[in-house]
Formats: C-alpha cells, structure tokens, sequence
C-alpha cells in the first residue's frame, strides 16, 4: 500500500513539473511579447529625434525578439506533444503489465500450446514499446537539430526595414490624430511584421 502511494505521489510531482514548465513558457512568450512594444517605442522615438543608428538598433531587437518568441512557441508545442506521447506511452505500459498478469493467470488454465501463442502475444506487445521508444528517440533528436537550426535559417521573410521606417514616420507625423488611430496603426503593423516572422 506505501509502495503504491509513494508511486501516485511521483506521478503527481511529474504532472505539476509538466503543469509548471508549461506555464513557464507562456510567461516567456507573453514576456516577449511586451518586449516588442517596447523595441517599436524606441524605434519610434529614434526617428522622432533623427537616431538612425538608434532606430536601427531598435529594428534589430525587434528582429531578435520576433524570432525568439517563435522559438518560445515551437518548444513549447514540442514540448507539450512529448508529454502526450509520454502519457501514451504510460498506458502502453499499464497494458502491458496487465497483460503479463492475465498470461501469467491463463497458463494455469490453458495447455502449454495456448500458453505459448499467449506469450507471442506478449513479445509482439514488447517489441511494438521498443518501436515506440525508438520512435520516441528520433523525434526528440529532430526536434533538438529543429531548436538548434531555428536561429540560423533565412527564409526571406525577414521584417522588411522599409515598411517598419514607414510605419515609424507615420506614427510620429499624425501627433493630432487621436490615440485610438494611432494604436490602430501600430497594432495593423504588428500583425504584417509577426505575419512576414
């Protein structure tokens, strides 16, 4: 009964670290997020004073923290399809024991020929856990090779400096427009620029 306890309280330590670590990346991702407004502030006030150089470095950060969160997303969707797997894979493995239980049972019922077929049976299920293990192994590797390529790849669809000047000019010619116009401009470039990411 302790051993059987102390195995349900491991298993819901497990569950809490998977819970944290979740919630974890979504801070990360909701903290990057504010740190893209406040790369388009200094970007802005960059181009309000005329700091080239200032308003390039601000485009920079932008860039940075646009491909950081994207990183943020891609392991935390990796992330949470491992756990899944990892609770397939747990019920794969209560299965089995179940199954090595009741094979263990019938062959004091059934003839040494029915024990036999029950234990390919039972070699089929192992065999088909180790191919999901496998399995398990080679995408976990992808997805590292993924996380470690993420930073480097070009796909052309960089933040266009252009569109991002424009935007920057834009917003600090139209000081009389009102502040809902000016946050609807700003918040219609976010999403071309996150759409380009």
């Amino acid at each position: 009964m302790g051993l059987f306890r102390t195995k349900q309280q491991k298993e819901i330590q497990k569950k809490m670290l998977v819970k944290r670590t979740v919630n974890s990346m979504n801070k990360q991702i909701a903290r990057l997020e504010e740190q893209k407004k406040v790369f388009i502030d200094a970007a802005k006030r960059a181009k309000e004073k005329n700091l080239d150089a200032q308003f390039n470095l601000a485009l920079s950060g932008y860039r940075m923290t646009v491909q950081q969160q994207k990183r943020a997303q891609e392991m935390l969707l990796n992330f949470e399809i491992t756990a899944q797997m990892r609770d397939v894979t747990m019920m794969t493995t209560e299965f089995l024991k179940g199954m090595s239980v009741i094979s263990k049972e019938m062959s004091k019922l059934a003839d040494a020929k029915e024990f036999e077929k029950i234990q390919a049976q039972f070699e089929e299920a192992i065999t088909a856990v180790e191919t999901q293990t496998e399995q398990i192994d080679s995408f976990m590797e992808i997805s590292q090779e993924s996380f470690a390529s993420a930073g480097k790849a070009k796909d052309g669809k960089d933040i266009n400096a252009d569109d991002f000047e424009k935007f920057i000019m834009e917003a600090s010619s139209s000081e009389q427009a009102s502040n809902e116009d000016i946050d609807k401009e700003i918040e219609e470039l976010k999403k071309k620029i996150d759409s380009e990411a």
